[in-house]
């Protein structure tokens, strides 16, 4: 009896030490400490990376004016936009070969010469296609600079702050690109749209670059990691090919509406398609056989990860091609000023602003399923408004419905990614990282070109811009666009769904 009393004292002791020791861990967890060199590294690169993605929508709202000045179309002037992003996914690939090659410092200040050269050209170019060249300068600085903030944050966060840092990065990739038609709007009202790029080269220059030369540091050694430049030119081409296709297949679908030939245009969608797919495929392909691949591909074989991937992939194509479509429809719609019609993103901005690290806060409270599905659940209420509205449209419902899109966007969004990387082995998290981002930017060139195409076939032979046919065609093309979102959003929570449903059965 004793010996049994005494039995049952030592495990009620153990038990207590072990719940002690748990309460201890826990708390100390939950004390952990975000390095004020972390928030400096994240904000100097983050700066970068948004001064990058403000500048590429800044261009949306000028449209109209950039088509008056070097006198091209609607299908021609996107092409500002489409490179830049083309540029950045297609540089993303590098960025985990860059990541283990290079060190953080030496990445960053690629990223700062590549911004400022960019703006520069932009502000002496009088061209087209010198201010192309400047955009795809610009699009290399920001495709070293998204994911180098990614990659910091992963590597650096204490483990209970990364769910809220990935919220404050993710404030680089969603708010960016809903205010930038703002300051567009705001900038040409007053001065000339080069004067948005002189004002960006001094804060570059002023706050990004001494703080991150204070505050980014090397956590990781760097490896002999060796470039395939085999496969890097063949995700290039996979990148170019697809979007190439999409652009052309809209040009002569728009021609054929319009009674001119499209011939050309078809022929070469289709080849762009044939050799966008086959790119594609031969990257997948080699990586598999390579002994030192550009990208590490086997995390992808997990299908939670990659339907999570998918859904990162299609959102981008709302999130980023929304800017177009309001600043445009907003214009030669609803006939509102440039200033004005760049206003009308900003309420849905804002919102992003605040609700990006909180959704990362939710999620490290709750977990992903609540958090990320409630977001898109109302984050598609507001495309499915502007469709319902879209022939009587006023500027406040068209900035009213994007606001709801832009709240439930911007508080789901990262968790996305967050949630996926969380599941991949922290060797390949690099690789993810690429992946991840090139699949974004991949989505916001495919939206941009998708939309303007959908608009384009929709102006087709409505008359000259202005006219009240023209703006008929305009609203028709919106209805078109919003339903063309809501069928993407949907698609996109049904990946989700199934990539939580995977996830519940292994657990």
């Amino acid at each position: 009896m004793e010996e049994r009393n005494i039995t049952t004292t030592t495990a009620a002791t153990e038990s207590q030490a072990i719940t002690t020791n748990a309460g201890t861990q826990e708390a100390a967890i939950s004390d952990e400490r975000i390095p004020g060199k972390l928030i400096g590294a994240i904000v100097a690169v983050g700066s970068l990376a948004f001064i990058g993605i403000l500048t590429e929508t800044v261009m949306t709202v000028l449209f109209p004016q950039l088509m008056r000045e070097f006198n091209v179309d609607t299908a021609t002037v996107q092409w500002i936009t489409t490179i830049y992003l083309l540029v950045v996914a297609a540089t993303m690939p590098l960025s985990s070969y860059l990541n283990r090659r290079f060190k953080h410092r030496t990445l960053f200040l690629a990223a700062v010469a590549l911004a400022v050269l960019g703006s520069l050209i932009m502000i002496v170019g009088h061209a087209f296609p010198v201010i192309l060249i400047a955009r795809v300068i610009q699009g290399m600085g920001s495709g070293v600079a998204t994911p180098l903030m990614i990659n910091i944050i992963l590597e650096q966060s204490p483990k209970s702050k990364v769910g809220r840092l990935m919220g404050v990065g993710s404030l680089v990739i969603t708010v960016a690109p809903a205010i930038g038609p703002t300051v567009g709007g705001a900038v040409s009202s007053i001065l000339p749209w080069r004067a948005i790029f002189v004002i960006v080269i001094p804060i570059i220059l002023l706050v990004s670059l001494p703080v991150g030369l204070k505050c980014v540091e090397q956590h990781r050694p760097t490896e002999e990691a060796r470039l395939n430049s085999l496969q890097f030119v063949s995700i290039v081409l996979a990148l170019c090919g697809l979007v190439m296709f999409l652009n052309q297949a809209g040009v002569a679908v728009s021609a054929a509406v319009s009674g001119g030939s499209a011939t050309v245009s078809a022929v070469f969608a289709v080849v762009s398609l044939i050799v966008g797919l086959g790119a594609l495929l031969f990257f997948g392909w080699s990586s598999k056989r390579s002994f030192s691949p550009l990208i590490r591909l086997g995390w992808l074989r997990d299908p939670m990860v990659l339907l999570h991937l998918i859904a990162y992939m299609l959102l981008p194509i709302v999130g980023i091609g929304f800017g177009y479509v309001i600043t445009n429809v907003a214009q030669l719609s609803l006939g509102t000023s440039a200033f004005l019609s760049g206003a009308l993103v900003l309420p849905g901005a804002l919102i992003g602003a605040f609700f990006a690290p909180v959704g990362g806060m939710l999620y490290d409270r709750f977990g992903p399923v609540r958090p990320i599905l409630g977001a898109f659940f109302a984050a598609i209420c507001g495309p499915i408004l502007l469709l319902v509205f879209s022939m009587r449209l006023t500027p406040v419902t068209l900035a009213g419905f994007y606001f709801i899109f832009g709240f439930g966007y911007s508080l789901g969004f990262s968790n996305i990614m967050t949630n996926a990387l969380r599941n991949i082995a922290p060797q390949f998290m690099p690789d993810g990282n690429a992946v991840f981002n090139t699949c974004l930017q991949f989505g916001g060139a495919a939206g941009t070109a998708l939309f303007s195409t959908i608009l384009s076939v929709a102006q087709a032979g409505s008359g000259e811009e202005g006219s009240d046919a023209f703006r008929h065609a305009t609203a028709v093309g919106g209805s078109w666009t919003f339903a063309m979102m809501i069928a993407i959003v949907a698609v996109a929570v049904c990946c989700l769904i199934s990539a939580f449903r995977i996830g519940a059965k292994r657990k």
